[in-house]
């Protein structure tokens, strides 16, 4: 699914994910394929606009996007890289301040009372 103006909290989640995916392993895209997904994730131009700045179809950039997609996502199931940072970023939140996670579970249990 390649998203252009994300709406719901999925897409915006899928968005952020794809620009996260594009930082660490956007290095590994062909020159072109960079620019393309550049594009998209970083200047968030429509699949037209990439189309017309690349001398391609729209069905071209869609193409090219989900293409990126696939590979990235690729990259990160054999790598974790993205898991990990994510990982290590929340551990440090934890151990930064504690109390904030306790007050949370606190509040959870006496939810359901």
């Amino acid at each position: 699914m390649v998203i252009m103006n994300p709406g719901t909290a999925e897409e915006m989640e899928k968005f952020v994910r794809q620009g996260l995916l594009y930082d660490l392993y956007g290095e590994l895209l062909t020159d072109h394929q960079q620019k393309v997904y550049g594009e998209l994730v970083n200047d968030d131009l429509s699949l037209s606009e990439i189309a017309e700045l690349n001398g391609i179809t729209r069905q071209g950039a869609h193409d090219l996007i989900k293409r990126c997609d696939k590979i990235l996502e690729g990259y990160e199931a054999k790598l974790h890289l993205l898991e990990n940072k994510l990982a290590e970023e929340a551990a440090d939140r934890l151990a930064q301040d504690p109390e904030d996670n306790r007050t949370s579970e606190t509040a959870n249990e006496t939810d359901g009372i």
